[in-house]
């Protein structure tokens, strides 16, 4: 009889713990019910939202930090002597001659439709470009850089997304200029 006492008393001594724990909390706050598409301003929008070509009334499709009161240089200049501006935060004006069919993370942009391009890409992915970008104008903000792409980077953007390189080393990489956006504006051409 003591044992099945004893047994008892520890049954609901346990399964009094477990209760304990599973209880739901009485006043939680409750979290505000927001659009889908409205975070704070720091944070990336939805890759689905932010790929939308919705233009302001003026035509424009803004992306990214947005572009500030930095020294506008001529691309063409640019991509002629990269080392001039490289490291600096400058703002170029070019048509977008190729672009990521995938996701939208990278652009070609160039002074002309048959020119010499530079590859821009977004600030920590932070923002993509509609898919349908190519042959639009671009208004952009950011850093220029000469970089070497490995092997495996020339083979992604080549074969995946369509890039076209002007020299490709012989071992496979690349080395071109780029150019890092931290805000972008699109209009049609």
């Amino acid at each position: 009889m003591k044992k099945f006492l004893s047994l008892m008393i520890l049954t609901l001594a346990s399964a009094s713990v477990s209760l304990a724990q599973t209880q739901p909390k009485i006043n939680a706050p409750k979290q505000p019910q927001t659009d889908k598409n409205m975070q704070k301003i720091d944070e990336p929008k939805p890759f689905e939202y932010d790929n939308e070509s919705v233009a302001d009334a003026k035509g424009v499709t803004k992306r990214g930090a947005g572009i500030g009161t930095v020294k506008k240089v001529s691309l063409a200049k640019a991509i002629k002597n990269p080392g001039e501006y490289s490291g600096k935060t400058v703002l170029v004006e070019g048509l977008i001659v190729r672009s990521c069919k995938m996701e939208g993370c990278w652009m070609e942009l160039a002074p002309a439709t048959d020119a010499k391009s530079v590859r821009v890409k977004f600030k920590n992915h932070a923002f993509f470009i509609p898919l349908d970008a190519a042959g639009m104008r671009a208004k952009v903000e950011g850093v220029f850089s000469v970089k070497t792409l490995s092997k495996a980077e020339v083979d992604h953007l080549a074969k995946e997304d369509g890039a076209k390189f002007d020299k490709i080393n012989p071992d496979g990489t690349v080395t071109e200029i780029s150019f890092e956006a931290t805000g972008i504006e699109l209009t049609k051409k």
